[in-house]
């Protein structure tokens, strides 16, 4: 491809993309800096501002590298931010969040995270507002035992589940919507 077209794609396709970055066309209006959407009250299926939301977010994986936040956690705060966005309360969703699997080292404390990957848990801020804004943050503890992790090493904000199996089946029979990721 030549240069001159190069450019001509560029502004005509990449620029406003760029541009609308950064005037306020992506949005993180309640979990702040995590779960980026963009608003929509005009489209349609918008959430019944006086129903309650169950949801059970299944954690399965970690960020592309040890310094990235995990995708499973930014999947859940963006949930938040569409349903307030929407004019749902916070007091009206019920969403609780297992990690399993390969998720499981994002719920390590600090200590056990620089241990096992040199670097800060970058999970743990969002962890944290996920609990502020109500969301039960847990963990498989038959996943923490197959990754040779002790249950101390666990972040105390997060709950230990006996399982992510049996904790999304309970909660699904309690009339929780499963949302994997």
């Amino acid at each position: 491809m030549n240069r001159p077209l190069l450019s001509v794609l560029f502004v005509l396709v990449l620029a406003p993309l760029a541009a609308s970055a950064s005037d306020g066309f992506w949005q993180t209006p309640t979990i702040n800096g995590a779960g980026k959407i963009h608003p929509m009250p005009q489209a349609a299926y918008q959430p019944d501002r006086q129903a309650t939301y169950k949801v059970v977010f299944s954690l399965s994986k970690p960020g592309a590298k040890p310094t990235e936040v995990s995708p499973s956690l930014d999947h859940v705060a963006r949930a938040i931010n569409l349903y307030v966005n929407a004019g749902v309360p916070l007091s009206h969703l019920k969403f609780v969040a297992i990690a399993a699997g390969p998720a499981t080292p994002i719920v390590l404390n600090d200590e056990q995270y620089r241990a096992k990957y040199g670097v800060a848990n970058p999970n743990l801020p969002l962890i944290a507002q996920l609990r502020k804004a109500g969301v039960d943050v847990a963990v498989c503890a038959q996943a923490v035992a197959e990754h040779d992790f002790r249950y101390d090493w666990v972040d105390q904000q997060v709950t230990v589940a006996l399982s992510g199996l049996t904790t999304i089946i309970d909660l699904q029979q309690q009339g929780y919507a499963l949302s994997p990721q």
